[in-house]
């Protein structure tokens, strides 16, 4: 069954247009109170956090009363990152949790993404009920039924203890030297606390929002300002988080780019050498194929899941196994949290060096990336994969490629393009053909 409203993480797109109105956000705050309601007796709460957009304001305040309206008490949290409100929903015993954030999109956009009660993102079904309800007549609960706003001034404090608590073997980080981006985003706050109470040295950079600046040559998506930091400052690594703090990407101590892939690649390698792998790992149809060989070299299974963390939490939870993610740095430690968690993952990342005395640059040598080359081509729409002219294309490059690398093309569930990824051995031959493919489908949307 198709979704009418829900994309792969929620509703997402420009403000002002479409699913992305005050008036629209109003009812999905009601329509998400109704479903939590449903089951439950007595006072219920739901806590809303939100990254450090302009209109988040709005959303905010649109969620606030229709979540009032459906009789469901809310929890503001303010600017927040979106693990941190996962976590809070169980700590509140909250019926679900609400973020308010378009991820790592620029500012024009904003979107909703809903946890239930023990931090999980919704199901499929759960997102069809809601859907339902938004075509149905707004309601309003009889008087001394409605919902009761309150604001949690200690949710930051809470966030940023649970955070050093999951560094279980290495609680202190003095003598090592951090840059820490945080994208003018919802983790600018919590992010060098959580290092600086940890004793590392901490220099910070992408923490001053302005509303109007998350993401902006800052952040996960743009780590090339973290590069030059790390080398000016001669820090020991550089942590990049997107703009709600759920996306981690890492730069060792030479300057380099230390992707998601090479990050699980890290905190499985130390978690094998130390007994304490529990199964395998999850990746996802854009998972590099380095990282699946680098496990099995370890005898570590991993299976790939649709793209979208959603999915991967799911076949985690199928297998039994607490560890995946995705090459963009959505790093998923259930053992620890029950989302994605940049923060969380990074402090894996940085206990696993402290315990074994490698640089960040040493410990990744263990996988060997084979070139991907990824283009977006916008407006182009999920027919276009269809057309003839972009099936032979694609058939062509997969005949060329042979069991030497992967072609995958599909259109995005947060933005308006398609994603056109290839993967082989000669860098060279990766890149003409993902631009053979993108120019096919250019070609298919211009004469549609």
């Amino acid at each position: 069954m198709s979704r009418k409203y829900f994309g792969t993480d929620g509703v997402r797109g420009r403000v002002g247009e479409g699913c992305i109105t005050a008036e629209f956000v109003l009812k999905l705050g009601w329509a998400f109170g109704k479903v939590v309601r449903r089951s439950k007796t007595g006072r219920i709460k739901v806590v809303i956090g939100k990254d450090t957009r302009l209109s988040g304001y709005m959303f905010e305040t649109a969620l606030e009363a229709g979540l009032i309206a459906a009789g469901v008490d809310p929890v503001m949290l303010g600017p927040m990152p979106t693990p941190a409100i996962a976590y809070l929903t169980r700590t509140f015993s909250a019926a679900g949790g609400i973020v308010i954030s378009a991820s790592h999109n620029s500012y024009e956009d904003n979107g909703i993404k809903f946890f239930d009660e023990n931090g999980i993102k919704l199901p499929d079904q759960i997102e069809h009920e809601i859907e339902r309800l938004l075509d149905q007549p707004f309601t309003t609960v009889n008087g001394p039924l409605l919902g009761r706003a309150s604001r949690a001034d200690d949710a930051a404090d809470r966030y940023i203890e649970f955070c050093k608590n999951t560094m279980r073997l290495c609680t202190d980080l003095s003598g090592l030297k951090i840059v820490i981006d945080c994208a003018n985003g919802a983790g600018y706050q919590v992010g060098p606390k959580v290092f600086r109470e940890l004793g590392a040295e901490v220099e910070a950079i992408g923490v001053t929002p302005d509303g109007l600046n998350i993401n902006e040559g800052v952040g996960s998506t743009d780590p090339n300002a973290l590069m030059h930091a790390v080398i000016s400052n001669q820090a020991d690594l550089g942590i990049a988080l997107d703009g709600d703090a759920d996306r981690v990407v890492m730069v060792d101590e030479r300057g380099a780019l230390v992707d998601g892939d090479e990050i699980i690649y890290i905190i499985a390698a130390s978690r094998h050498r130390r007994g304490h792998m529990e199964g395998g790992v999850v990746g996802t149809l854009m998972t590099n194929l380095g990282l699946e060989k680098a496990l099995a070299a370890m005898e570590i299974p991993m299976v790939r899941t649709k793209v979208g963390d959603r999915y991967v939490v799911e076949a985690m939870e199928q297998n039994k196994w607490t560890l995946g993610g995705e090459t963009s740095g959505h790093i998923i430690c259930s053992d620890l949290i029950s989302t994605g968690d940049g923060l969380v993952a990074a402090l894996q990342v940085v206990e696993a060096l402290r315990i074994s005395g490698q640089t960040l640059s040493e410990a990744r040598c263990g996988m060997n990336k084979y070139p991907q080359f990824l283009i977006n081509v916008p407006q182009a729409l999920p027919d276009h994969l269809h057309d003839p002219i972009v099936v032979g294309a694609v058939e062509a490059v997969e005949a060329l490629l042979g069991d030497s690398g992967r072609v995958i093309i599909r259109p995005s569930g947060t933005e308006p393009v398609v994603r056109v990824m290839v993967e082989g051995i000669d860098s060279a031959q990766v890149k003409a053909s993902a631009e053979q493919i993108a120019s096919s489908v250019e070609k298919a949307a211009s004469i549609s």
